[in-house]
């Protein structure tokens, strides 16, 4: 087989359940690690994949990304490199509690934040998530050719990136991403082209309902990262 006809499968993870009983946007704060849920769910994962030819394995530099690839990386004798373009979307919200029922939305310090749900105005563009998260891809895409690698990020950019590859709008309604916690989604390169997507959750019974894809939000920052 040519290097232009040889397939390459990387699959994009997002992070397990995190310890976050304030309900706060995390976003890219250090220190917010897996709860004993989000453990499970990471172990979950890595046996899912015990049976794939993975050659590289490789997570955002936050924590909750990290530990989540330490069940996999583990099961396959391979040390976990770091991505700097995995990590989460910037977001100006970061710290605080933003969600349904919160009052944020009231707030007119936060209003000039909200002007633009399209590029979108509270956070780093979905154009530039795309251009980070698309390089990441053929990195890894190239350190396993013929094979396949695991690159651990987080729902934001995952779905942002999926959206771009299935030619869809980059800005959307939140609560309908198809990328719940420890799910799989799964590019097939023919050589350095995409030529298919795919979407697991071999974790999906260990989620709780209400954090679930089209599930209806219960407060807390869904919607603008995690």
């Amino acid at each position: 087989m040519s290097d232009a006809e040889e397939l390459t499968v990387v699959h994009l993870i997002r992070h397990g359940e995190v310890d976050n009983p304030d309900g706060v946007l995390y976003g890219r704060l250090p220190g917010y690690h897996l709860s004993e849920l989000g453990r499970q769910m990471a172990d979950r994962v890595a046996e899912h994949l015990a049976g794939h030819d993975i050659a590289s394995v490789v997570a955002s530099p936050l924590e909750r990304a990290q530990e989540t690839a330490t069940p996999i990386a583990k099961a396959h004798g391979l040390q976990i490199a770091v991505d700097e373009r995995l990590i989460e979307a910037d977001n100006v919200f970061q710290g605080k509690t933003f969600g349904v029922g919160d009052g944020a939305l009231k707030r007119p310090s936060n209003w000039k934040y909200l002007a633009n749900p399209f590029k979108p105005s509270w956070g780093e563009p979905y154009i530039d998530q795309v251009v980070r998260m698309m390089a990441a891809l053929g990195a890894a895409r190239d350190a396993a050719r013929g094979r396949e690698a695991v690159c651990v990020s987080h729902q934001l950019p995952i779905w942002v990136v999926r959206s771009f590859a299935e030619r869809r709008r980059l800005w959307h309604d939140p609560r309908k991403r198809q990328c719940t916690l420890a799910s799989l989604t799964s590019f097939t390169f023919r050589g350095d082209k995409i030529v298919a997507v795919g979407y697991s959750e071999p974790a999906i019974d260990l989620v709780p309902a209400h954090l679930r894809a089209g599930a209806k939000p219960k407060g807390g920052a869904k919607g603008f990262g995690a």
